[in-house]
């Protein structure tokens, strides 16, 4: 067991006088209505014009159906535009099964009016999508004013969007691109040659879930022009994925194409949308992947495309005869992050061009700097002693960004001119997690700030400083929420290595007696690369920390090497290895616990993951030195061979048929035999993302070698288990696995 030294053990935070009653909590509370942290806005925008913020909330009656609403920039109270029953009646909105998997590539989960988008450049229309249809809601001075613009709701209108004007609409409708005015006149149809396999302006399954792309088409800014990529699936191995539900099992065929497998190949074009004329965008072979794409002011398309083994980003533009240029690039010997800071500088003239703003990890850390487009020459802008998260907004000569303190625990706001001095925006503070969103000068920023705590609150502050901020809307939090948040105890971890600090809070035990005396402990860790979980910001986790302490459980939070906001070094500890350098050091991390926390019993502990978190449940249950008690593991990956190419591959490489070193030793089901203690698996049967057979195999192999186990399935539930009453149950089941095992 790993000791700390005086000096760290000096530096432990002590543990709150806890009050000895405290306050009740009832799990069911916990998916009740209202939520205890309030009915949060989500997607909030600022309108084209300044004078609205608009933004999704839960409805009063149903918190998992959203609504749009709106309220004035200056201050005021928030105003309800439109819901669901405004546009569809009694009926119940209706969606095809490529309008599910859209939604669950960007983690939506809730019902009704689940995205829109402002029109043009004033503040009077916005365009919302609905139960495979188009609706126009109009701001006037007769009130609120809405409009169907499409009547088919059996072949959805996918992906709409706006011209710059706000005159015009595009939207794919049977995997063509369509186009249709929005003051009335028939739609356009663009493309032709749209089929089972193929289709246009609409991102691939790839792109969406692993690369953040969720768009297929691009408007120019004098909307004369649209860049268009054109998707040919068919050489995409089709699996069979079976949607079990209650009263009935629907068999769903869908392109998925695992590692080492084709990929759709992808093209771009440049598209005129008055004749229909295309203009091809050729891109090298090698061009495995089409990460980013758009237009710089002058018209000129762009495109960041990645090879296959994700080691070399490129940024690529097109001439008015379609021949391709490159700009840059980034190469990195494990792999290049995507990111979207790409953005020009018109203040800042390079080669008789606007700079252009650019991102990259070659310092050892992200950090912003600046391109000149001709060239390709580059200039630091930002030196910051923790990662950049990621461009904000840009002006002529500033941009606002987001960066990392405190180790990756907190973020701040900055703004940077092109000259590289940089300023604090008002509001800093130690232990909190500030982001934004900026309007199209950058003047004014939507602030979301959270604290471990406090749930997340929305503020429009303008940039001069001069102006008051103005609180946008949010309801209060229930009150209960302030009488039950454990205040976190920073603990001194070290990696498996010895010397790399690891992030983790510990939460002791609320029950009378239990903190006191030799209590269990639950641990909650994610492991996978992208994410951190141990931040000074609102976590979806409070409630549920706050439930187990009061069952008389400790918690740990952790995050392990290879996880977000961290220097280069440390997010790479996934090269070519899961379940190597996360398990080490969540075991290291354990076993130090009970130094730090005397009153922990070591031989009493137990661990909850989901996804990668899942499957490092499993990892650490199928492990011979394992010093957990039990583990539930959601939604695990058993067998990498069954999950995606960009991302499996991305830091395992290719599998050679699952022999490939990596890919073996993060197998699961040649594991099966280590297993001694109690394992939960659970999983939905309609899994798109982590396909169910991941955990059908993993049982099979347990079987075969005469492991018992328990296994909880969710028929009909994605990769997540979504609704009330479903996650009830679920947390339901969580309790009697952990109490069962863990308790004494």
């Amino acid at each position: 067991m790993i000791k700390l030294t005086p000096l760290l053990a000096a530096c432990v935070v002590a543990l709150p006088a806890w009050a000895a009653a405290p306050a009740e909590l009832p799990l069911e509370r916990l998916f009740a209505d209202p939520p205890l942290q309030g009915r949060l806005p989500r997607q909030a925008e600022l309108s084209p014009g300044g004078g609205w913020v608009s933004f999704l909330r839960p409805s009063a009656q149903d918190s998992e159906q959203l609504e749009l609403w709106a309220q004035p920039a200056a201050g005021g109270a928030p105003r309800r535009l439109v819901g669901m029953p405004d546009l569809l009646g009694e009926r119940e909105a209706q969606l095809t099964e490529a309008e599910r998997m859209a939604l669950e590539r960007k983690r939506i989960t809730q019902r009704g009016i689940t995205g829109y988008q402002w029109c043009g450049r004033d503040d009077r229309t916005l365009l919302l999508p609905l139960s495979g249809d188009l609706y126009l809601v109009r701001l006037g001075e007769q009130g609120v004013q809405t409009r169907r613009l499409t009547e088919d709701e059996s072949v959805p209108e996918q992906d709409p969007q706006c011209s710059p004007d706000g005159r015009q609409l595009a939207y794919v409708k049977r995997g063509e691109l369509v186009v249709q005015a929005l003051d009335g006149g028939a739609p356009r149809t663009l493309t032709e040659g749209a089929g089972e396999t193929r289709f246009f302006g609409l991102a691939e399954f790839i792109a969406a879930e692993e690369l953040g792309r969720h768009r297929g088409y691009w408007w120019s800014p004098d909307g004369s022009r649209l860049l268009v990529l054109e998707v040919d699936e068919s050489g995409v191995p089709v699996k069979t994925r079976a949607q079990i539900f209650a009263d009935r099992s629907t068999m769903t065929q869908q392109r998925y194409p695992a590692a080492g497998e084709a990929n759709a190949r992808v093209r771009a074009l440049s598209v005129d949308p008055r004749s229909g004329a295309r203009q091809p965008l050729p891109l090298p072979a090698e061009a495995e992947y089409i990460a980013r794409a758009g237009f710089f002011d002058d018209g000129t398309p762009w495109l960041q495309w990645f090879t296959r083994d994700q080691r070399r980003l490129v940024l690529t533009e097109f001439d008015a005869a379609g021949r391709p240029r490159q700009i840059t690039e980034e190469r990195d010997p494990a792999w290049v992050e995507v990111h979207d800071d790409l953005a020009e500088m018109p203040g800042l003239m390079l080669s008789g061009k606007p700079a252009l703003l650019w991102s990259s990890e070659a310092s050892g850390r992200r950090q912003l700097l600046l391109l000149d487009r001709v060239s390709g020459a580059r200039r630091a802008l930002t030196q910051e002693p923790e990662p950049v998260g990621h461009r904000i907004c840009s002006s002529a000569t500033e941009v606002v960004y987001s960066v990392a303190r405190e180790r990756g625990r907190s973020q701040e706001l900055f703004a940077i001119d092109v000259q590289g001095r940089s300023r604090a925006l008002p509001g800093a503070q130690p232990r909190q997690w500030r982001d934004a969103k900026g309007d199209e000068d950058c003047r004014r920023l939507l602030v979301t700030r959270s604290a471990w705590g406090q749930p997340p609150q929305l503020a429009l502050q303008a940039l001069d400083g001069k102006t008051a901020a103005v609180a946008l809307a949010g309801d209060a939090a229930d009150p209960l929420l302030a009488q039950l948040v454990p205040q976190p105890r920073e603990l001194q971890l070290s990696a498996a290595d010895g010397r790399t600090p690891l992030n983790g809070f510990y939460f002791a035990p609320l029950k009378p007696g239990a903190a006191t005396a030799r209590h269990p402990v639950i641990v909650l860790a994610y492991g996978g690369p992208g994410a951190a979980t141990v931040k000074w910001s609102w976590s979806r986790d409070t409630a549920l920390i706050a439930y187990w302490q009061r069952r008389g459980y400790g918690v740990m939070a952790l995050d392990t090497r290879g996880m977000a906001h961290r220097d280069r070094d440390f997010t790479r500890a996934h090269h070519r290895a899961f379940g190597a350098v996360e398990v080490a050091d969540l075991f290291a991390a354990v076993r130090q616990l009970p130094a730090q926390v005397p009153q922990v019993d070591a031989a009493r502990i137990g661990f909850f993951g989901w996804s990668y978190g899942g499957f490092l449940a499993a990892r650490a249950m199928l492990d011979a030195d394992t010093p957990f008690a039990a583990a539930a593991a959601g939604a695990p990956p058993t067998d990498w061979t069954l999950y995606d190419t960009a991302y499996t591959e991305r830091y395992l490489g290719l599998p050679d048929g699952g022999k490939a070193a990596p890919y073996a030793q993060a197998n699961l089901l040649a594991r099966a035999a280590l297993l001694q203690r109690p394992l939960l698996l659970i999983h939905g049967t309609a899994d798109d993302n982590v396909l169910f057979e991941n955990t059908l195999r993993l049982t099979q192999a347990l079987q075969q070698e005469g492991k018992l186990f328990d296994l909880m399935v969710y028929p009909g539930h994605a990769h997540g288990v979504v609704g009330r009453r479903p996650k009830l149950h679920l947390h339901r089941v969580l309790d009697a696995f952990f109490d069962r095992h863990l308790q004494p």
